[in-house]
């Protein structure tokens, strides 16, 4: 059979066999939005896909177009692959290229809603979410890194995160308290 009879092996002639190539790189970029499409929270891990930030933001609102009054939880826009959840007043995103597993990028984007649903204790909204936007983004780096998906178990990332369900990760001692505690732990270590 020639590549002409056969329509199977003429689209694997004439595809580019890098693109269906396995990688690490998996994830292109993750982002939240609010529920008028502005920006929360945005990582891109690919420089090439959209360099400058009007690109970014113009593709983050044409993703927010297409999915906000959706009932779906993936979307196929501009070559990507896009998983997304909503929440009260956000939308969060995982995008990756077309050829990426859906299963494995919703993994992704599970845990990160899930972690945060712990950490911001089961109140996922605009207002909580920016009052802890350092440990947002202790979460998605522990989740992702540089787009090598690292974790996919929302316990894990938190335990990674140093975060307890029954505390405040983030403020419940200052830096000068546990100086304190250091100094009083060293002056008893030497009076000993």
């Amino acid at each position: 059979m020639t590549a002409q009879s056969c329509p199977r092996q003429h689209c694997a002639t004439t595809m580019d066999s890098t693109a269906l190539e396995p990688s690490l790189y998996t994830v292109k970029a993750v982002f939240i939005l609010d529920n008028d499409g502005n920006r929360l929270l945005s990582k891109y891990y690919d420089p090439e896909l959209y360099p400058s930030m009007k690109e970014q933001k113009n593709f983050e609102m044409n993703v927010f177009n297409k999915t906000h009054k959706a009932d779906n939880e993936i979307a196929f826009l501009e070559g990507m692959t896009i998983v997304y959840k909503s929440s009260i007043d956000l939308f969060f995103y995982v995008v990756a290229s077309a050829q990426e597993n859906e299963l494995m990028l919703m993994a992704v984007l599970n845990c990160l809603f899930d972690s945060l649903n712990q950490m911001l204790r089961k109140n996922v909204e605009k207002r909580t979410l920016l009052d802890n936007m350092d440990g947002v983004f202790l979460v998605v780096d522990e989740i992702i890194d540089g787009g090598v998906i690292l974790e996919s178990d929302p316990q894990q990332v938190l335990e990674k995160v140093n975060y307890r369900a029954d505390d405040n990760p983030l403020s419940e001692q200052s830096v000068a308290q546990v100086l304190q505690s250091a100094k009083e732990q060293i002056k008893w270590s030497i009076l000993k």
